[in-house]
């Protein structure tokens, strides 16, 4: 119960990797407040039905006002706010020339603005109670410059390119290592887990020539990422923040 007493804010809830990482800290003791665009009821029920305390606060990331709602909920309903996780966050195709702006624009508001708003949302309480833990999900997309060999097959770089998420998701790299030293001499650490791939509704439409790019040859599992996450949000980490994880299958390695 490596969380136990702990009140945890999980954005993007309702997905495979927000779903796994609730469930997770909510086998180690911590109460939830999932937080996604479309809600998640029965996740809710399912952590209560453990034992735990759970709100189902349906948010639009996108939005500092509900996001500040979302958190008045948690602390009203929970008295204080321990852990985020960020795993809100949207997929994008296109390449570099024929990206419209448009996509660029919802991206980069879900992905990278959503992210920032949140983190911002909880720095307040975190620096009143003198501790916190923030980890946000990255992605090797943020490192690897992008999965497509073009200069194998231009066709592969047309199906599967992702310049507006890979952009979006270096940002968010790049923000928590800044706040990881903004926010380190207060007791709150600021930290990243980047995934490759991982078996989702996301990866579905993945091209084989990607898939034959992870090493261990296979999708991740959500409950793979949770297990980083879980470390991470954890007091045993208490001397860990401004890390980008990777759990990638060996696709990208530091």
């Amino acid at each position: 119960m490596r969380l136990q007493g702990r009140v945890a804010i999980v954005t993007g809830a309702g997905g495979v990797i927000g779903g796994a990482v609730a469930r997770r800290f909510a086998h180690e003791g911590a109460d939830l407040c999932l937080a996604g665009r479309r809600g998640a009821p029965e996740l809710a029920a399912e952590i209560q039905a453990l034992g735990r305390r759970a709100i189902d606060v349906p948010t639009d990331v996108t939005s500092r006002d509900a996001i500040h709602a979302m958190v008045g909920r948690a602390l009203e309903t929970f008295g204080k706010i321990d852990i985020l996780v960020t795993v809100a966050g949207t997929a994008s195709r296109g390449n570099a020339q024929t990206l419209e702006e448009a996509e660029w624009d919802r991206v980069m508001a879900i992905n990278l603005k959503g992210v920032f708003l949140c983190c911002q949302a909880v720095i307040a309480p975190m620096r009143a109670a003198q501790y916190g833990r923030i980890v946000n999900i990255g992605s090797v997309l943020a490192k690897n410059g992008g999965n497509p060999r073009p200069w194998i097959d231009r066709a592969e770089q047309e199906r599967a390119g992702n310049a507006a998420y890979g952009a979006s998701k270096a940002g968010v790299h790049a923000m928590s290592l800044y706040l990881a030293k903004e926010l380190a001499s207060e007791g709150i650490t600021v930290n990243v887990v980047a995934p490759g791939p991982i078996a989702s509704p996301m990866t579905t439409a993945l091209p084989p020539a990607v898939l034959a790019q992870i090493p261990i040859s296979r999708l991740g599992q959500g409950e793979e990422v949770a297990d980083a996450v879980t470390y991470l949000a954890g007091e045993q980490a208490g001397w860990v923040t401004g890390e980008i994880l990777d759990i990638n299958g060996g696709m990208w390695g530091d």
